[in-house]
């Protein structure tokens, strides 16, 4: 009896006839803890490789569910301000990777990356931030451990979204990626309540020793502006009442995260929706009815938090603008922004000091600057502009309500963060930057996911329409 065994069988085999080899020799060496780490790394290398869509459901629930420990500092330079952080999404990315290339490279049909309107963009400012890093260590000015995990660490959100746009192709994946994602938002979002009567600003799940308010924040912007147009748009009786709970399940931890520039982000999200959805009069009804009960509902922490810009008692250190003393905290940011602009920026003008380079700077586009150049922001503003373009034509395009409410969203939430990043590196956090371009990969898969639903007579259904198409 001839038994035939085809390329990939063959490589599968001799790979776990490998691994059982080294692991039965490194077995009697190891501590338990040490071995059930590698068992369970060896579990999700399996699930990877049987199946890209549950190894991206089980990255969904690390992202913000998922422990955090910051390892060591790297100075000024760190991107969060207090060191390097190791991540459990980190491990589950590196392997779900490895799976996904290995996968890749014994079957040719499944392509590394396929070729979409962000393809170009992504790889010019990669390239950017990899050159500007380099000449910035060959110059001393950037330490070679902690610039080379910071590139790492941007190409790794690229990375999450290449593995959605390979994996996704259908209606059904794309509904259970969407409920895993508001699943994850609705875990963090009740965690970060249950911190409230702790009396500390509110922060994301498993943060270790210090949160970053801002950083939750930031994300439940990003889930709020997906819920609000999900339901703009949706047609289901059950979804119009469980939106809006959600929603509000959502604003209780936002409002006591205390960050000031979530809260400003809120302004451009309204503004967003006003625009791109054509349910104005009940979206402008909803923003003066919110208007008009704040002052009522608005805890007083929040009340504080806003009027503290202004309020603040005197300290030599504060600006002012217009005769207004502003908050220590904006007169810092302030005086850094005119740093860069007039005095280290000029230094290094084209491709700027290198990734953590440069001091710590809480605002995404001038750090660019700083880290990057005069190159390095051009190719990011290429990449946002690139990214608003293709949200916004899908959008445009869509007829599917299910699909038109998360491209709404993932636009009107992408408009608040690029306000959010003002104060903030909204755009190189882990914590909003994993579910970004998760979401940014979904959005992108549109067009086909909506092409594969066959119409009653079996045809494709159309998703080019001749007009700009209304939204909700």
């Amino acid at each position: 009896m001839n038994v035939q065994i085809d390329k990939p069988t063959a490589v599968a085999l001799l790979f776990a006839t490998a691994a059982a080899l080294g692991m039965s020799l490194l077995l009697v060496h190891m501590t338990l803890p040490l071995a059930l780490g590698i068992g369970l790394g060896l579990l999700v290398l399996v699930i990877a490789v049987a199946s890209s869509e549950l190894a991206l459901y089980l990255l969904i629930f690390s992202m913000l569910l998922g422990p955090e420990f910051v390892i060591g500092a790297l100075g000024e330079g760190s991107t969060l301000g207090r060191g390097l952080t190791f991540r459990l999404d980190d491990v589950l990315i590196m392997i779900i990777g490895f799976a996904w290339l290995a996968k890749t490279a014994i079957n040719k049909d499944l392509g590394l990356f396929l070729r979409t309107p962000l393809n170009r963009p992504i790889a010019a400012y990669s390239l950017a931030a990899l050159l500007a890093t380099a000449l910035g260590i060959i110059a001393g000015r950037v330490q070679i451990l902690g610039g080379t995990l910071f590139i790492l660490k941007y190409i790794q959100y690229f990375i999450i979204y290449f593995m959605v746009v390979n994996t996704l192709r259908e209606r059904g994946q794309f509904k259970r990626f969407l409920l895993a994602l508001l699943a994850t938002a609705t875990i963090a979002s009740i965690i970060g309540i249950l911190q409230i009567p702790s009396g500390e600003r509110v922060s994301a799940p498993f943060e270790g020793g210090s949160g970053e308010p801002n950083t939750f924040g930031g994300y439940l912007v990003l889930m709020l502006a997906l819920v609000a147009g999900l339901y703009l748009t949706s047609e289901s009786l059950r979804m119009k009442f469980m939106l809006p709970c959600l929603a509000v399940l959502m604003i209780v931890p936002l409002l006591y995260t205390l960050s000031r520039a979530s809260y400003l982000a809120l302004i451009p999200l309204a503004g967003g929706l006003l625009v791109f959805s054509q349910r104005k009069l009940l979206i402008a009804s909803a923003l003066a009815a919110s208007l008009v009960v704040a002052p009522f509902l608005l805890p007083k922490a929040v009340a504080d938090r806003v009027l503290f810009t202004v309020t603040q008692p005197f300290h030599p250190t504060q600006a002012q603008i217009a005769g207004v003393r502003l908050d220590t905290s904006t007169s810092e940011r302030l005086r850094s922004f005119q740093d860069v602009m007039f005095v280290d920026w000029p230094k290094h003008p084209v491709l700027g000091h290198g990734v953590t380079g440069y001091r710590f700077l809480d605002s995404q586009y001038l750090r660019v600057l700083a880290e990057t150049g005069l190159v390095g922001l051009i190719a990011f503003l290429w990449l946002q502009i690139s990214l608003f373009r293709q949200a916004r034509d899908v959008l445009w395009n869509t007829r599917d309500p299910l699909l038109k409410g998360v491209a709404l969203g993932f636009l009107t939430g992408f408009i608040a963060l690029i306000v959010h990043s003002i104060g903030t590196n909204t755009f190189i956090i882990v914590r909003i930057m994993e579910p970004f371009w998760f979401l940014a990969g979904m959005v992108t898969m549109i067009p086909r996911v909506e092409a594969s639903v066959a119409a009653p007579d079996g045809t494709p259904m159309k998703t080019r329409p001749t007009r700009r198409e209304s939204v909700g």
